[in-house]
C-alpha cells in the first residue's frame, strides 16, 4: 500500500478532471481507512467479559486502598466518635467526586485513540496547537490516517487559547514541564504503591502473633516485593487472566465483609452519607482534623493508574467495572470498616485486619496479599507506558523496550526501569519501615498527579472538544476544590514522609527536562548547520569525491536537508557510496502510524545523483522491531518510489529539486509497501505533471487505475535505475551514523555546563546507542564524531 504526494509548485497549469464515476467507491473507500483507526464497536458480551478483565489491570491499586486509609487518617487515635463519620463522609465523596464523576466519566473520554496518561493527552493537545519545543513537524504527518486536527473559528475561545499557548515559547516550556512533573509523579506512584500495599499486607501477620517484630513484617515484604519485580519479564499477559478473578474475589470479599460489620456492630454509619457530617468534622476544628485529609485522600489513589492503563479495554468496559463492582464495594468496605471502629476506637491502626470475621481471617489474608501484588504490577505496568511515551517524544534517555505480548503492544517491560523501581521500592520500604510515613509520601504523589491532569484536561476541554466556558468553569471549580484542599493538607506532612516523592520527582525531572534539552539543543544545531543544496549541487553527480559500489545509509534527525554529518563525512574521506539515502526515523504526536503511511521517501537532486531521504515515522504506542525487517522495508519503499517516480510523466526530467527553505520543487513519495507487486493506494493526493497540465488524483482508487492505465510494462530508465539499485545493495550496505558531542560554550552559565557537560553527557554514556536500537551489524557500521557548541 503507497500514499504518493508529489507538489510542483513552479507549474502551474489548467486543471483537467479525471472520470467523474469514480468519485462515489473513491470516498467510501477513503471512509472504509478512515474507520479502520477509531475506536472498534464492541458486543455487549464482549464489553462485560472486557470489563471482568479490566479489574485485575485497572483497579488493584483502587482497591487495596481499604487496607491503609484509617490508619492514616487517625494515626494518633480517634478522640471523637463523630470524627469516623465525618471522615466516612469525606471518602464517600472523594471516591464519587474523583475517580467515579471526574476520572471515569469525564477523564477517560479524553483518551488518545484509546491511550491514556499524561503523554496521551499531552499528544493530543501537540495535534491541536504547534505547542511541540522539537519543531519536526511537516505538512505532510497531519494526513495520516490517524492524526486528527480540528479548524477553529478565528473568535472563538479555542482558537484565542491556540493562539495565546504559541505565542511565547516559555508557555510551551511552562506545559512541558507539567507533562514531566505528571509523568514524575507517575514514577513515584510506581515506587510508593508496591511499598505501601505489600508491607500493609504483610502487616496482618501481626495481627494474628501480636508479638511478632516489626522487622519480621519488613522483610517478608521486602521478599515478596524482590519476587514481583523478578517475574516483570514474564509480562502482564501471562497473569492477566489470574489477575482479574484475584481482584473480583477481593471486591466481592471486602464488600460481603464491610456489609456483614454494618449489620453487626452500627448501621447508623449509613449517616455518613450525609455531607453535613463533614461540615460537623471541620467545625470542631484542629489541626489534625485538617491534615487527616492526607490520609483520607489515599481512599482514591490508583486513580491516575486506572487512567495510564486505560489501552487495554474500551472506555466502556472500564466505566462498567467501576459502577457495577468497584465503587459499591468500596463504599460497603469502608462503611464496614467504619462501624467496626464505632465500637472499637483503639483498633484503627489496624481496622481492616481486625475487622474480619476469625473464620475468613486467613483466607482474606492471602487474597489481600495478592491483591496488593496485583495492585502494584498495575502501577509498575503504568510506570513502563508513560516511560515509553516519554521516550517516543524526546523526552527519557533511550533505554530497552521488551514487548511481552503479541496480542497487546502495550503491554512493555522495561528492564532497566524496573530493576531502578525495585531498588528504590526496598529502600523506601526497608526506611520508612511503617504505612504512616509511606502514606504521607503517597498522598504527596497522588494529589499533585491530579492537579496535572486538571490543568491539561482544561486545555483539552477548550482546544479539542471545545466545550462552553460554564462547562469548563464547573469542571474546574470542583477538581480545583477537592485537589487544592488535599494538596493543602499533604503539605502539613512533607517532613513525616511527604518529601519523599518529590525528591524522586526532582531527580527524574532533572533527568528527563536535561534530556530533552540537550535533544532540542542538537537538534536545532543539526537545522542550522545543514548543507545547502547549491552546494550539494556545486559538486556535481560524483559529489567531487569516488563513488564506490554499496549503499550508504546516513541516519540523521533531520526530515529535510543534507545533514552536517554528510558534509564533515565526505570532506574528511575520499570516497561515497555509490547510493546515498538520508534516514530520519520521527517520532510523533499520535498513538500510531499505519504500516502503509509510515514512510515518506523523496529524492535529492538529479537521478544521477543516486541521493534520496526517507523518513521513518512512529507513534508513541509503535514497535521499533530490532530486526532486519526495517531495512527491507526501507528498500521496498525506495524501488516504489522509483516505479512511482517514472511512471509520471515530466516529473522525472524535471531540473527543480527542493529541500525545505529553499526556492524549489520539491518531489515526494510517501509509502510503505507490503508487496510490490500488488501496488494499492490509501490517502492519496498524486499530482502528475505533463508539460504546463496538471492531473490532480485525490484517491486510492484513482491512483489504482492510473496505475492499470500506464501499463505494466516499466521504462528503460526505470529498470535500469532499479537494477543498479539492486547491485549496489548486493556490494553491501553501510550504516552511517553521527557520534555528535554536545558541549556548553566557555562563557556559558555554571548551571548549563553542569547540565550540558555533565548530567546530559552521563546520561548518553549510559544511554543505547543508535547502532543498537536500529540493530546494525559491527560490520557495517561506520561511526562519525563531531562536536557541537551551545
Amino acid at each position: 500500500m503507497a500514499t504518493v504526494s508529489i507538489d510542483e509548485e513552479s507549474n502551474k497549469g489548467s486543471m483537467w478532471d479525471l472520470d467523474q464515476n469514480l468519485d462515489q467507491p473513491m470516498e467510501e473507500e477513503a471512509g472504509r481507512l478512515k474507520n479502520m483507526y477509531r475506536e472498534k464497536k464492541f458486543s455487549s458480551l464482549l464489553v462485560l467479559r472486557l470489563a471482568f478483565q479490566s479489574l485485575g489491570v485497572v483497579y488493584g491499586d483502587l482497591g487495596t486502598s481499604p487496607l491503609y486509609v484509617f490508619y492514616n487518617t487517625f494515626p494518633n487515635q480517634i478522640s471523637v466518635q463523630e470524627d469516623i463519620l465525618g471522615a466516612l463522609s469525606l471518602i464517600i465523596y472523594s471516591l464519587t467526586l474523583i475517580p467515579l464523576i471526574k476520572y471515569v466519566f469525564v477523564v477517560l473520554r479524553a483518551n488518545d485513540n484509546g491511550q491514556g496518561g499524561t503523554f496521551a493527552l499531552y499528544s493530543l493537545l501537540c495535534r491541536h496547537a504547534n505547542i511541540k519545543t522539537i519543531p519536526n513537524q511537516h505538512r505532510t504527518d497531519e494526513e495520516l490516517t490517524t492524526y486528527s486536527r480540528n479548524t477553529f473559528d478565528e473568535k472563538s475561545v479555542a482558537a484565542k487559547t491556540k493562539r495565546w499557548l504559541e505565542a511565547r515559547p516559555y508557555r510551551k516550556n511552562a506545559l512541558l514541564i507539567l507533562v514531566l512533573v505528571g509523568t514524575c509523579m507517575v514514577i513515584g506512584d510506581g515506587i510508593l504503591t508496591p511499598a505501601i500495599s505489600v508491607l500493609s499486607a504483610a502487616g496482618g501477620i501481626k495481627v494474628d502473633h501480636p508479638h511478632m517484630s516489626t522487622d519480621i513484617v519488613v522483610v517478608v515484604a521486602l521478599v515478596i516485593l524482590v519476587g514481583l519485580f523478578s517475574m516483570q519479564h514474564y509480562g502482564t499477559d501471562r497473569v492477566g487472566w489470574l489477575f482479574a478473578p484475584i481482584v473480583l474475589l477481593w471486591f466481592l470479599f471486602i464488600g460481603a465483609i464491610g456489609a456483614f460489620n454494618i449489620w453487626k456492630y452500627d448501621s447508623s454509619v449509613l449517616k455518613a452519607f450525609s455531607p453535613v457530617y463533614i461540615y460537623r468534622y471541620f467545625k470542631r476544628g484542629g489541626k489534625d482534623r485538617w491534615t487527616s485529609l492526607g490520609g483520607i485522600m489515599l481512599s482514591i489513589t490508583g486513580t491516575e493508574a486506572l487512567f495510564a492503563d486505560l489501552s487495554h479495554f474500551p472506555v466502556l468496559a472500564v466505566q462498567i467495572a467501576f459502577t457495577v463492582v468497584v465503587f459499591p464495594c468500596l463504599l460497603l468496605a469502608y462503611s464496614g470498616q467504619a462501624a467496626y471502629l464505632m465500637k472499637n476506637q483503639d483498633h484503627v491502626e489496624d481496622a481492616f485486619y481486625r475487622s474480619i470475621p476469625d473464620s475468613v481471617y486467613w483466607p482474606m489474608f492471602i487474597v489481600a496479599t495478592a491483591a496488593a501484588i496485583v495492585a502494584s504490577q498495575a502501577t509498575i505496568s503504568a510506570t513502563f507506558s508513560i516511560i515509553k511515551q516519554a521516550l517516543a517524544l524526546g523526552c527519557f534517555p533511550r533505554v530497552k523496550v521488551v514487548y511481552t505480548s503479541k496480542k497487546f503492544l502495550g503491554q512493555i517491560y522495561i528492564p532497566d526501569i524496573n530493576w531502578v523501581l525495585m531498588i528504590l521500592c526496598i529502600i523506601v520500604t526497608a526506611g520508612f519501615r511503617n504505612t504512616s510515613q509511606i502514606g504521607n509520601a503517597y498522598g504527596t504523589a497522588v494529589v499533585i498527579v491530579m492537579l496535572v491532569t486538571t490543568f491539561i484536561m482544561i486545555l483539552i476541554l477548550l482546544l479539542v472538544w471545545r466545550s462552553h466556558w460554564i462547562l469548563v468553569l464547573i469542571f474546574t471549580g470542583l477538581s480545583l476544590a477537592v485537589e487544592l484542599t488535599y494538596l493543602s493538607a499533604v503539605l502539613f506532612k512533607l517532613d513525616q514522609g511527604g518529601w519523599a516523592p518529590l525528591v524522586i520527582a526532582a531527580a527524574f525531572l532533572l533527568i528527563m527536562y536535561v534530556w530533552h534539552f540537550g535533544a532540542l539543543k542538537r537538534y536545532e544545531l543539526e537545522m542550522h548547520s545543514k548543507v545547502s543544496m547549491a552546494w550539494i549541487m556545486g559538486l556535481g553527480p560524483s559529489l567531487g569525491l569516488v563513488r564506490v559500489p554499496g549503499i550508504g545509509l546516513v541516519y540523521t534527525e533531520l526530515a529535510s536537508g543534507v545533514p552536517h554529518i554528510f558534509s564533515h563525512f565526505i570532506t574528511n574521506l575520499p570516497a561515497i557510496h555509490s547510493v546515498v539515502v538520508f534516514v530520519c526515523v520521527k517520532y510523533l504526536p499520535v498513538y500510531t502510524v499505519p504500516i502503509d503511511e509510515r514512510f515518506l521517501v523523496k529524492r535529492i537532486g538529479p537521478k544521477n545523483f543516486h541521493m534520496f531521504r526517507c523518513v521513518a515515522r512512529y507513534g508513541y504506542k509503535d514497535l521499533h522491531k530490532k530486526d532486519d525487517n526495517f531495512e527491507n522495508m526501507l528498500f521496498d519503499s525506495l524501488f516504489m518510489f522509483i516505479r512511482l517516480e517514472s511512471m509520471m510523466e515530466g516529473c522525472s526530467d524535471s531540473d527543480d529539486y527542493s529541500q525545505y527553505g529553499e526556492q524549489q520543487t520539491e518531489k515526494s513519495v510517501e509509502l510503505i509497501p507490503e508487496n510490490c507487486n500488488n501496488l494499492s493506494f490509501s490517502n492519496v493526493d498524486l499530482t502528475q505533471s505533463s508539460n504546463d497540465s496538471i492531473v490532480p488524483f485525490k484517491s486510492p482508487l484513482q491512483a489504482n487505475s492510473l496505475l492499470r492505465s500506464s501499463g505494466q510494462t516499466s521504462s528503460r530508465t526505470e529498470v535500469d535505475e532499479l537494477e543498479y539499485l539492486n547491485s549496489c545493495r548486493d556490494a553491501g550496505v553501510v550504516h552511517i551514523l553521527g557520534n555528535t558531542i554536545v558541549r556548553a560554550r566557555r562563557e556559558s552559565s555554571f548551571i548549563k555546563k553542569i547540565a550540558i557537560d555533565y548530567i546530559y553527557a552521563f546520561l548518553r554514556r549510559i544511554c543505547r546507542e543508535n547502532s543498537v536500537i536500529f540493530n546494525v551489524p559491527h560490520e557495517s557500521l561506520l561511526n562519525v564524531g563531531q562536536i557541537f557548541y551551545v
